[in-house]
């Protein structure tokens, strides 16, 4: 079997994907005001705190110190269909809602030092993950058991940010990120565990950005967050059945030292145009370097035969193995999005986002990626002169997907996915 003691970003893109949240494992919900606006303009609004997320140099913004926090509810529901394999001889059928409900907490703080100078930390989230899809295999006795199963990852991006500005048009911002993950994954025949996880683990990256105020009304924000490897470490055991020159063939389990996570590099660059005392409108491009996620590669495995005679035999050490190749495309988001003041008290947003998947030539049942639209409404109550309470709602609706994976188990498996989601967003700021 497996059994991994790794990070949740591993876990993440080994296993599962939040298929309704963005392209890959990541997700857009980092606060209910981007949430009501599609995150159009996330980088650069800086109408809250929450513009940590996207952009540090923006910080600049602010004139008092802000406080943001929040809460999103993902309700992701994924259909699994069709699932079939021995070309279509063997139907296993499909699954109504293979999703799950994910609580995404976040919070921001900005402190102006002085003109020049702001500081920021923050906690959100960029990734995660939750599917299930073990009642596909109950009660079977040859199935793909490899494939099917459930997933939980959950990931927490603590945000270290300083930001300078230049001079009136211009400023630029540096922030240090610390990426703690936790999650679950089991894989079962029957009642005997083929990969059972439970794991936690720390990542770090960056993110630099650029924040340009052509005037009062006129602003665009560029940033770049930097991902990096992870390597991961603890027992990761896989159980393999390999032919051994004189042994025939016999199960073969190899403890692996480490695991290499490769994460992808984001750039965005956001635009805002306040075109009337009432009404703006913004907009947001990102790009996704998924590219570089090719495989997770598992390393220094020492292999041991583990049943038979033979059990306890050394076969070999300073193992390495792809765990799972993916070969991901790199992608790309756009969003559009209005923002309305009806009065001093009450604003209202609504957005737009298309979002492309990240699957390329090999498609995958645990990941059934695809392209996605986002449809978005939100608004907001200035509770008082210093604090005000936003909410967001967007639904999310994926395409259906056409897939073939291949099963160690029983070969090429068939199905057919789509995805749609349900977010809710609410948000507390307070400027002091």
């Amino acid at each position: 079997m497996h059994k991994f003691n790794k990070t949740l970003l591993a876990l993440a893109v080994t296993c599962g994907s939040f298929q309704a949240g963005a392209a890959g494992f990541q997700l857009n919900s980092q606060s209910a005001n981007g949430v009501g606006r599609a995150n159009a303009g996330d980088a650069v609004i800086a109408d809250n705190a929450a513009v940590l997320a996207r952009n540090p140099s923006a910080m600049a913004l602010f004139d008092t110190a802000a406080l943001s926090m929040g809460m999103t509810v993902a309700d992701i529901k994924i259909d699994v269909k069709d699932v079939n394999f021995a070309g279509g001889a063997v139907d296993l059928g499909g699954i109504d809602d293979a999703g799950s409900v994910k609580l995404i907490p976040n919070f921001y703080y900005i402190q102006p030092l002085n003109d020049k100078w702001a500081i920021g930390v923050a906690a959100f989230s960029n990734y995660g993950t939750g599917t299930d899809t073990a009642s596909l295999v109950e009660n079977r006795a040859v199935a793909p058991f490899d494939l099917i199963g459930e997933t939980e990852v959950t990931t927490v991006n603590f945000n270290v940010s300083l930001s300078y500005r230049i001079n009136q048009h211009w400023s630029v911002g540096l922030g240090f990120d610390t990426i703690y993950g936790k999650g679950k994954l089991t894989r079962y025949a029957g009642d005997r565990p083929l990969l059972d996880v439970d794991a936690d683990g720390v990542g770090y990256g960056g993110i630099v950005g650029v924040t340009y105020e052509l005037n009062q009304d006129n602003r665009f924000g560029l940033s770049f967050r930097k991902s990096p490897t992870v390597t991961v470490t603890g027992d990761i055991n896989v159980l393999s059945s390999q032919e051994i020159t004189g042994l025939s063939t016999q199960q073969v389990g190899i403890d692996f030292d480490r695991l290499e996570v490769p994460l992808a590099d984001i750039t965005q660059f956001a635009g805002f145009h306040q075109l009337t005392p009432s009404f703006a409108v913004h907009y947001t491009a990102q790009y996704t370097a998924w590219s570089s996620f090719e495989q997770i590669t598992a390393k220094k495995g020492d292999a041991t035969i583990v049943s038979g005679d033979y059990a306890g035999t050394p076969v070999a050490s300073g193992v390495e193995s792809p765990l799972k190749q993916y070969h991901w495309r790199d992608t790309w988001l756009g969003s559009v999005g209005g923002t309305y003041t009806v009065n001093p008290k009450v604003t209202l947003r609504a957005g737009y986002m298309y979002d492309r998947g990240v699957v390329d030539e090999l498609s995958s049942l645990s990941i059934p990626d695809s392209n996605r639209q986002w449809f978005t409404f939100g608004a907001g109550y200035k509770w008082s002169k210093n604090t005000s309470i936003d909410f967001g709602v967007a639904y999310v609706r994926g395409t259906e997907v056409e897939l073939v994976e291949n099963s160690s188990l029983v070969g090429p498996v068939n199905a057919k996915t789509k995805s749609s989601a349900m977010y809710y967003a609410l948000q507390y700021s307070y400027s002091f």
